[in-house]
């Protein structure tokens, strides 16, 4: 067919050329407009397509456009292994060389993967117990709310968010409760968009972001400095939840609550370490998410009490997964195919995919875009199985108070 166009005229193959050359700086001119045009709003997440130029690659990022591909592939070299032989990534030399290199692999992780989250799934990076007939985000609420109750977070109240994220969820809960709370993070990046967010809702005054380490809270806060505590799917990340959960019992006063959802395999309901294909997700799980190794839900409780606390309560939120009440957690990265929920589906990260790689081959995204993209795609499918076969749950929640 080619050929029948072109024919023997060398005009008409020249005129293919710089009508294809043409084509593609259009399309260059036009992405890059975009880019340009670009601007947060905490009140919505990116666009589906026109956000999509400006993903690892905008006016906040703190890596430069060389950086991506450096350091993707610096956080894939922790994971040496990973995917291509069970097991290799939880031997002890594995998990300790993650553990000792995590603060560079969890800043890392969240410096590329944070427009992508905030991309498929909104400002909350954290996963939900759903009952039917309610939408996604009324459960992200649902969460938070929840932990706001437990915690007995009141506007007197002055609370700590762990590992924050964007603050989705400070947002939120400020909101909520009138409270004045303080997200940290070890991510600068996460910073420096969320503070935006925080002042476009007005709310800069009782709700703030600060980078720091949740390994070191002693050196960023005095002692008992807060009322309450939280930490969403962040704890997770920690090399030691002793040394983790020993500097926030520092960090509140005497009596105050600490309260979150914790990411566990589960031995209680058949995760079995020896079973190949449970290492197998496990693993990916870890990989695709940032994790030195993932813990059991007695892990959790037994770090608590060795760090100060009195648990008072603990479960897995998600326990009625499969219950004909409920919509199992891992859903929505199934997706649904509505024009909110089709970035979340699985034909929906392919498209994403392509776009990525669009503009990685346009030179709109940096380098490097394509292979955090692949990554993300990847572990999806492994919290999916993890979630159907109830080896793993992200919402093990616990309610501590400090002794």
């Amino acid at each position: 067919m080619l050929e029948n166009l072109i024919g023997n005229n060398p005009e008409n193959s020249g005129l293919l050329v710089v009508g294809s050359i043409a084509a593609l700086l259009g399309a260059h001119l036009v992405l890059s407009f975009i880019l340009r045009s670009f601007k947060r709003d905490g009140y919505k997440s990116f666009g589906f397509v026109s956000d999509a130029a400006s993903l690892l690659s905008n006016s906040d990022s703190v890596l430069g456009r060389s950086g991506v591909k450096a350091s993707i592939a610096g956080y894939e070299g922790l994971f040496s292994g990973a995917r291509n032989k069970v097991g290799t990534t939880s031997t002890d030399y594995s998990i300790k060389n993650r553990e000792k290199e995590y603060a560079t692999m969890v800043n890392s992780f969240y410096d590329l993967v944070t427009d992508f989250y905030e991309w498929g799934w909104g400002q909350s990076f954290h996963f939900a117990p759903r009952l039917k007939g309610e939408t996604f985000e009324e459960s992200i609420y649902r969460a938070e709310h929840y932990l706001a109750l437990r915690a007995n977070i009141k506007p007197t109240s002055k609370v700590l968010d762990v590992g924050c994220g964007v603050g989705g969820p400070m947002r939120n809960i400020q909101q909520f409760t009138g409270a004045d709370v303080t997200g940290v993070t070890i991510n600068q990046y996460q910073v420096n968009v969320g503070n935006q967010y925080c002042a476009q809702k007005g709310i800069d005054d009782k709700c703030r972001l600060v980078q720091g380490d949740f390994q070191k809270l002693p050196e960023k806060f005095e002692a008992g400095t807060f009322d309450a505590a939280y930490e969403i799917e962040a704890t997770c990340h920690s090399p030691d939840r002793n040394i983790c959960f020993s500097g926030i019992n520092h960090c509140l006063k005497k009596g105050g609550l600490f309260v979150g959802y914790e990411w566990v395999v589960l031995p209680e309901t058949g995760y079995d370490e020896k079973n190949p294909d449970h290492v197998r997700v496990k693993e990916g799980i870890e990989v695709g998410n940032g994790l030195p190794t993932l813990a059991t839900s007695q892990d959790v409780i037994r770090a608590l009490e060795e760090s100060g606390f009195e648990v008072l309560d603990s479960f897995d939120a998600n326990k009625n997964v499969h219950s004909d009440r409920e919509i199992p957690w891992y859903d929505t990265l199934c997706g649904s195919f509505t024009l909110k929920g089709f970035r979340m589906t699985h034909l929906g990260r392919v498209c994403t995919h392509g776009i990525v790689s669009t503009l990685e081959f346009l030179r709109i995204a940096p380098k490097g875009s394509v292979r955090v993209s692949a990554l993300l795609n990847a572990t999806a499918l492994d919290l999916v199985e993890g979630g159907k076969e109830e080896i793993f749950t992200p919402s093990f929640f616990f309610l501590a108070r400090k002794k």
